[in-house]
């Protein structure tokens, strides 16, 4: 029987991005502090004639750089991307895999859509040529477990390993899913994960979310909490950590940069959006209790903001459900207006930015939008100077789920 141990805390050590407005780390919080957006027409082959026009895509990525050969060929972009972050993560820890037990670390991840571009060419290589045709990979690189697969085989990483598929929210999910992983005896999770929903299968698929945007202005695609609000801009990249339980960092020396200090999830139904103030709500007091956080304390939020007005008054008014008064001048921002939502990576991305915004003192501002809406005090225009101690990352997914991530300093 597996013993649970609540008072392994659970730290960051390292932050691994790749995103559309910066890879790595310092590039990216560069990018997110300026509030620069980097939304623009979508240009991979085969999208031209599709009716989604804007999009977040990753600029300057090698794979060819990122990722040895023998791995190349077996995975898809989504996986690519987090092999990437992982490393990045690793390397900002500071941490010697082979210095420890290799049974000593896990990995998860998350997954929203799995590796569409891979499985499209070899469908259309089954189709216009045969089945002799059809590589051994196809079977796996599609995966939704294939980036959790391929970041433990090549790190050699042999401890407790896990897969979470529940909608955009499961971004927050995989990370709670390492904090109980910590606490029941495991000192390190690689966690994380990464999308990479820009190919034609996959963008077909999502013409099917009446919550898209379908704007072809660049500055007016994705404007959460704004009037102009029209939908959301998909995009991808996402964001891998390194979580120690919190005795075993000091140890070695780590440098801890935040804790993981409470999460809740719950669930409202697809696109039910006045239905997801509640759930959300709930969501919220779940982690402020884990976190035994009073709604006082909260210091920032990193909003979901969907974009969709419907939503965007969800999401304000569970904010005042669950954090009362405090909910009208707790700062909000949403740096995703500038990047797109990469769902599963997109609270990741959140996350990033979050620790990096509590060790700089500096709210990040909400590119793009300026006619302001639901009543927040949402930080447009240039990053905020402010005290912050602990931060409130918030998620929903097009499917239904909610969850909320409470995050303290150092």
């Amino acid at each position: 029987m597996t013993v649970t141990r609540p008072d392994r805390r659970t730290v960051v050590t390292g932050i691994g991005v790749v995103a559309p407005n910066g890879i790595g780390a310092d590039d990216f919080w560069k990018a997110t502090r300026e509030g620069t957006s980097v939304l623009g027409p979508v240009t991979r082959e085969g999208c031209a004639h599709l009716p989604l026009r804007i999009a977040g895509e990753v600029r300057g990525f090698d794979a060819e750089q990122a990722v040895e050969g023998r791995y190349l060929v077996q995975t898809d972009r989504f996986t690519h991307y987090a092999m990437a972050a992982a490393d990045l993560a690793l390397a900002d820890a500071r941490f010697d895999a082979e210095a420890g037990p290799p049974f000593g670390v896990g990995v998860v991840t998350a997954a929203g859509s799995g590796g569409g571009e891979f499985g499209q060419r070899e469908l259309q290589q089954l189709w216009s040529q045969g089945p002799h045709f059809v590589g051994p990979y196809q079977s796996i690189a599609w995966f939704y477990a294939a980036s959790t697969g391929q970041v433990s085989i090549r790190g050699g990483f042999k401890g407790p390993c896990a897969v979470v598929a529940s909608d955009e929210a499961g971004g927050l999910d995989a990370l709670a899913h390492a904090v109980r992983t910590v606490r029941r005896g495991t000192d390190t999770v690689v966690v994380g994960g990464a999308e990479a929903p820009l190919a034609p299968y996959s963008m077909v698929c999502q013409l099917g979310y009446r919550e898209l945007s379908l704007s072809e202005d660049p500055d007016r695609a994705y404007l959460p909490f704004d009037a102009g609000a029209c939908g959301f801009v998909p995009a991808e990249g996402g964001a891998m950590f390194v979580l120690e339980e919190e005795s075993s960092a000091r140890r070695r020396g780590a440098r801890i940069r935040a804790e993981l200090a409470g999460h809740a999830a719950t669930f409202t139904g697809a696109s039910r959006w006045a239905e997801s103030r509640h759930g959300l709500a709930r969501a919220i007091r779940g982690a402020l209790e884990e976190a035994r956080c009073a709604p006082d304390e909260i210091d920032v939020v990193f909003a979901d903001a969907l974009g969709v007005p419907e939503a965007d008054r969800a999401e304000a008014l569970a904010l005042a459900d669950a954090l009362g008064e405090h909910a009208a001048h707790v700062p909000v921002t949403a740096p995703k207006a500038g990047t797109g939502r990469a769902y599963c990576g997109a609270p990741l991305l959140d996350t990033a930015a979050a620790v990096l915004a509590m060790e700089q003192s500096l709210v990040p501002p909400t590119p793009n939008v300026t006619d302001v809406r639901h009543g927040l005090d949402l930080v447009t225009g240039f990053a905020r100077s402010a005290e912050l101690r602990t931060a409130l990352v918030l998620s929903r997914g097009l499917m239904g789920s909610n969850a909320a991530l409470v995050l303290r300093r150092s």
